[in-house]
């Protein structure tokens, strides 16, 4: 039965992305985000049969099903990276559902917004190298509610008064982000990328939140190391492909936003369940 249910979530989280997609090209354009969506270029109102998640995609070969023109790699790709995030929280929670349904369905569904906020977070700041206040603000404060909600042995919903040092984890996580943003004029970090800690100590906690953050940071680091390697392979092999691919021209004064990278280490701690300062503490 579980099988199922994880098919079902992943297709559901597919069809979510869709409509992430919509979110990430109209937010902050003027536009809303009722009417139909419309090729880019022919500007053709699209059919059903064009909007299927990933398989419209696949189907006319990454091109308009009129004018032939590319589609970006990245509708399908959001569309896929939130169905595999839905599925993986439906298979995190669900030994809670033979518990208690209704501690499952509040935190499943609490799950499901945290990780599309995460996926518009993580797209925007790629594409525009900024994190809106709308989507990292939202994010804040869904994670610091989470410190007056619990559940008892029951299922049924507690309120609970958090200590301190809940309460400040977020801060104190988010000071050193802003230290640098401040002391670097933001050339070094940027301010939303302290914003986003906040949320990370409130969501995750002060251990697992720092975790994230430490694992972000050696993410960050191994890919910057790669593009870098990128940037001077673009020199050597100026105008030509690499695996069939044109290597960007990227340097050590090349902008890369920074907030993907944090998220992906927070969705290792989230999903594995992993805390760094733990493990120093066993091999200790």
């Amino acid at each position: 039965m579980h099988i199922y249910f994880t098919i079902f979530f992943f297709v559901f989280g597919t069809i979510i992305g869709s409509f992430l997609n919509v979110v990430l090209y109209r937010f902050n354009t003027g536009k809303t985000l009722m009417g139909r969506s419309r090729c880019f270029s022919c500007r053709r109102n699209l059919s059903p049969i064009d909007l299927v998640p990933v398989l419209s995609y696949i189907s006319f070969g990454g091109k308009c099903r009129t004018c032939k023109s590319r589609i970006s790699i990245q509708y399908p790709l959001v569309e896929l990276a939130t169905g595999i995030l839905f599925a993986g929280s439906y298979m995190l929670f669900s030994p809670v559902l033979e518990a208690s349904p209704t501690m499952f369905l509040i935190q499943f569904v609490y799950t499901l917004i945290i990780m599309s906020l995460l996926v518009l977070i993580t797209v925007y700041d790629m594409r525009h190298k900024i994190i809106p206040d709308m989507f990292v603000f939202t994010f804040i404060g869904l994670s610091f509610s989470t410190l007056f909600l619990g559940f008892d042995s029951f299922g049924n919903i507690l309120f609970r008064i958090p200590d301190l040092l809940q309460l400040a984890s977020g801060f104190i996580l988010a000071f050193p982000f802003y230290f640098l943003w401040l002391i670097s004029d933001g050339r070094w970090m940027g301010f939303g990328d302290a914003k986003l800690a906040v949320g990370f100590g409130w969501f995750l906690g002060l251990s697992s939140g720092a975790t994230a953050i430490v694992l972000g940071f050696w993410i960050g680091a191994a890919v910057s190391l790669l593009l870098l390697g990128m940037g001077y392979l673009s020199k050597q092999y100026a105008h030509k492909k690499v695996l069939g691919m044109k290597v960007p021209h990227l340097s050590l004064k090349s902008e890369v936003p920074f907030a993907p990278f944090l998220i992906a280490g927070l969705l290792i701690v989230f999903f594995f369940r992993y805390n760094l300062f733990e493990s120093f503490a066993y091999l200790i």
